[in-house]
């Protein structure tokens, strides 16, 4: 089987935008593709590297963890694993950074975007070699497959275009990684006006339980023209409607609420009620996983560190074929052989 690639910062508990944009897609691939899911805690550092949001890391990532195994990812099929204690991450992302130019760096704009949203005046060395990191995560796996939303497609490709300077310069070594979107690239967030963020507070958690799911639907954007119920409101577009059909398991309602509001015969309490309804019976078995899985003493760190013994081995596998494409091992060799032993 081919392998995959993908993962999250460890940021804490999942969103249904991480839900729709990649973990359903994680789940049906696991079926076809030997996964490797990494605990991103080193590009945490990138743009939150204080002690506090150090510490928390922990905490984040077992919260994360559950939010995997609830949505269905199995650890006895896929590798979890945590980034920062796979030493050979360190090695091969200082060697990728000698394939590729600041200037081609500098044109990514998801870069910008990170720095603006952590409030950063200036972009930092790390930063600012996100990308290279990135694509250090996708190769030391060897992995053909990135599941990934929309917004880190150029991340791909450049993974893509250090792999090939790699094979081209040295040897024929790492696979060149395809992106798979989501079948729901981005989100809207409640606000209607970000894509999904835990960050800027527009966001509907996994494990949200139903009276904040309920609190967080009545406060949702809807058609900003519609001032009364018996005004024809727009359903294209409308945050409440691209919910209800991505999430609501009867399309029949969801149809005739769709009907009645064009013709201003629905208000958007009634069409919001309907939609926390729909969201906590998706969600329910979700959180009954989630409680299940959480009740287990030390089933999460278990798994991760199991995962990560896995990864171990296989990154070991991979560093031992780069250093033999760079041939720098060679000269050490030497040494040691030509140096008398005391």
């Amino acid at each position: 089987m081919k392998r995959l690639l993908t993962g999250d910062r460890p940021t804490g508990a999942l969103h249904l935008g991480h839900y729709v944009g990649s973990l359903q897609n994680r789940v049906r691939l696991q079926e076809r593709y030997e996964c490797y899911f990494l605990i991103a805690d080193l590009h945490t550092l990138t743009t939150r590297p204080r002690r506090s949001d150090i510490d928390a890391i922990g905490d984040h990532t077992r919260q994360m963890i559950l939010d995997y195994l609830a949505c269905g990812i199995d650890p006895a099929r896929s590798t979890i694993y945590l980034q920062s204690a796979v030493p050979e991450i360190f090695e091969l992302n200082l060697i990728l950074q000698m394939l590729v130019t600041v200037p081609r760096l500098q044109r990514l704009p998801s870069l910008k975007e990170m720095r603006d949203a952590a409030g950063l005046k200036e972009m930092s060395l790390g930063l600012l070699g996100y990308p290279v990191l990135q694509s250090a995560d996708i190769l030391l796996p060897r992995a053909s497959v990135v599941p990934v939303g929309k917004d880190n497609e150029a991340h791909i490709e450049l993974a893509r275009y250090i792999a090939k300077q790699f094979n081209t310069l040295y040897a024929d070594v790492f696979p060149l990684p395809e992106a798979v979107i989501g079948d729901v690239p981005t989100l809207v967030g409640t606000d209607g006006a970000h894509k999904m963020s835990k960050s800027l507070d527009n966001a509907i958690m996994l494990s949200d339980d139903p009276a904040t799911v309920k609190r967080r639907v009545m406060g949702m954007y809807t058609d900003p023209k519609r001032i009364r119920a018996d005004v024809p409101g727009r359903v294209e577009g409308n945050p409440v409607f691209i919910y209800h059909t991505l999430f609501n398991d009867n399309q029949d309602e969801v149809e005739e609420l769709a009907v009645r509001y064009r013709q201003g015969k629905v208000g958007d309490v009634e069409v919001k009620k309907k939609l926390a309804t729909a969201l906590n019976r998706m969600l329910a078995p979700l959180q009954a996983r989630r409680a299940h899985f959480a009740a287990q003493k030390d089933y999460v760190d278990r798994v991760l560190y199991e995962g990560t013994l896995k990864m171990r081995t296989v990154a070991q596998e991979t560093m031992q074929q780069v250093q033999v494409a760079l041939g720098l091992a060679r000269h050490w060799e030497h040494i040691v052989r030509n140096v008398p032993q005391s």
